[in-house]
């Protein structure tokens, strides 16, 4: 049940729009190219076998791993109501 000047379903087709946005985002991420390095790009420690033969094309340790991802920002969702609440944010 849509209320005001919307459709029915328009709330479920708004959730169904943005979960597929994600999923084409993540989708599209980069991954590793190439030949695995067997020192890290950033540091120059070794990077175990393990991991080389887990993620191919792998280029940092797993320490300078962790610290590039935790520098990632967050990235905010679209704002597909338009609300002026939501903009004001």
């Amino acid at each position: 049940m849509a209320g005001g000047w919307a459709q029915d379903g328009a709330v479920n087709e708004q959730i169904e729009a943005s979960l597929a946005d994600e999923l084409a985002r993540l989708k599209a991420r980069r991954q590793p190219v190439g030949e695995s390095l067997s020192q890290c790009a950033d540091c120059g420690e070794d990077i175990p076998q393990a991991r080389r033969e887990a993620l191919p094309g792998v280029k940092l340790c797993i320490d300078c791993q962790g610290e590039r991802d935790a520098r990632r920002q967050t990235r905010g969702g679209i704002n597909r109501r338009g609300s002026k609440d939501s903009q004001l944010k």
